[in-house]
């Protein structure tokens, strides 16, 4: 079934009953409308966030896991910190994502970096390479190198 199509003029009348359809409480199995780039553009949703991500990182999403919980809920300077002295090889990625995540608030929304925290950050596996590596009689095993794909929202606190 293909979805209804909407003009910004309706979508612009019918505002606060878009909004108030979207942030109803809902059960966990029920999912909140889809919207497209167009009505989420005209309804002004996403203006209050910095986002960035980043695909493939040859690095497992549980090792990643490990470093996200870490900064989640805190503030930027914080999370800055926090990245910056945790030794493991995922530290750079997420750095470069806080970065980029930053630049995209001021840059484009004019957030104030004080104010910015991180409100998600999840990571979510990737493809899996699998190689053939010998092993001893003249078998062989598969090797999984796992990837994962990371995504970071800051927003500003109230």
């Amino acid at each position: 079934m293909a979805k209804k199509q909407v003009s910004t003029e309706e979508l612009l009348d019918n505002k606060e009953e878009v909004k108030k359809e979207l942030n109803k409480a809902r059960r966990k199995f029920q999912k909140a409308p889809l919207l497209t780039k167009k009505e989420k553009k005209a309804l002004g949703i996403g203006k209050d966030e910095g986002r960035a991500s980043v695909k493939y990182i040859s690095i497992p999403a549980t090792k990643v896991k490990l470093v996200i919980d870490l900064i989640r809920g805190k503030g930027l300077e914080e999370a800055y910190a926090i990245v910056k002295h945790t030794p493991r090889a995922v530290s750079p990625y997420i750095l470069k994502l806080l970065k980029s995540a930053e630049s995209n608030a001021v840059n484009n929304f004019e957030l104030d970096k004080e104010k910015l925290y991180v409100a998600e950050v999840y990571a979510g596996q990737g493809t899996t390479l699998k190689r053939i590596m010998a092993n001893a009689r003249g078998s062989a095993s598969r090797i999984h190198k796992r990837t994962s794909h990371v995504t970071l929202v800051l927003k500003e606190r109230a």
